[in-house]
């Protein structure tokens, strides 16, 4: 098969995950800026972008000349909620372009995600879990179903990245990043409810436990961070009303991912040395390092905005471990774009 075909066998089978990628990517960037490495931080930002532009290009193709492939995605509840890493994704970029002083262009990403998240947010239920045909759909649920969490508590922070340059609207801005909040909470919730349903009522071996499970701490973790940049917010109806609840909650919610950590780690262990999962790469590799990245970020804002130093010392410190597996994950995932590109020796 030539190099044409490859490529367009490759974009038809494109996951709609993919935009982790960027997420991760860019996540990492917002944190070495955080830290003061800012040639580190602006070098994964370009590469965050160019992720950014090149996912979209690839998914506008796959739209137009697979159609039917994007349909079934939609319909299948194993892969549909990973459209929502293109709002994510764009709203984390927006927010790494915004601390660079290009304020323009996180409220332009900003409506653009905004609108993904309303269309999203009540197309995929639909066309994923209420349309589904087999019953019951909860045993389709996984840890992708976070990832509509993350895209919700993203639309949080990048609201409240703009709001002190947007003076004229700041109280709508207030509104949406505690909304936004709100919806994120309550959606971590019912999802967390179905996932352990689904893993308490139905057969799980190491085939179902996916890097995808990571989501659930990093959903938190991004709840945290948004939390704790509306807490940051200035005054307004909406934010002073619930400035100590978001606060107080944003350190539960530290917490338990701090808790989930080593239950993650052991799942891993036990899919990968104890039942012999091979691991190689696959782009489902990505959710792990955002929720890393995520982590590590929320806990250095937490830390500095509610003068928790042990807090941002460990988020310091992860923050490290993350770009070491970004750097590992992306080694891997140019190996295998090569072998994909490359002609094989059968011809």
């Amino acid at each position: 098969m030539g190099f044409g075909g490859r490529a367009r066998g490759t974009v038809e089978r494109l996951t709609p995950g993919y935009f982790a990628v960027v997420m991760a990517t860019g996540i990492i960037s917002v944190g070495m800026r955080l830290e003061g490495f800012d040639v580190l931080s602006g070098g994964l930002m370009v590469l965050c972008a160019a992720a950014f532009a090149a996912l979209v290009l690839l998914n506008a193709w796959r739209l137009v000349a697979f159609r039917a492939s994007v349909v079934d995605d939609f319909r299948d509840p194993g892969r549909a909620f990973g459209f929502f890493t293109f709002v994510a994704g764009t709203n984390v970029l927006g927010v790494r372009l915004g601390m660079s002083g290009l304020d323009g262009a996180t409220a332009a990403l900003l409506g653009v995600a905004g609108l993904a998240w309303l269309v999203l947010g009540y197309v995929v239920p639909w066309t994923a879990v209420l349309g589904h045909e087999e019953r019951p759909v909860v045993a389709s649920a996984n840890g992708t179903w976070f990832i509509w969490v993350v895209a919700s508590q993203s639309m949080a922070v990048a609201t409240a990245t703009i709001e002190p340059v947007y003076d004229a609207v700041r109280g709508e801005l207030a509104l949406l990043a505690v909304m936004s909040w709100s919806v994120g909470v309550v959606l971590y919730g019912a999802t967390g409810l179905l996932v352990s349903l689904r893993l308490m009522l139905y057969p799980f071996g190491p085939e179902e436990l996916t890097p995808p499970y990571w989501v659930s701490m990093g959903a938190l973790a991004i709840t945290v961070l948004a939390g704790a940049r509306i807490v940051e917010m200035a005054d307004a109806p909406m934010v002073a009303v619930t400035r100590d609840l978001i606060a107080g909650l944003a350190v539960v919610f530290w917490a338990f991912a701090t808790w989930l950590i080593p239950v993650l780690v052991a799942a891993g262990w036990w899919r990968h040395a104890r039942r012999r999962m091979p691991l190689h790469y696959d782009a489902t590799l990505w959710s792990i390092i955002f929720p890393l990245g995520m982590y590590a970020v929320a806990g250095i804002y937490l830390g500095r905005a509610d003068r928790l130093p042990v807090v941002e010392a460990v988020g310091r410190s992860e923050l490290w471990v993350a770009f070491t597996a970004w750097a590992v994950v992306s080694a891997a995932m140019l190996a295998h774009v090569a072998r994909k590109a490359l002609p094989s020796r059968d011809g």
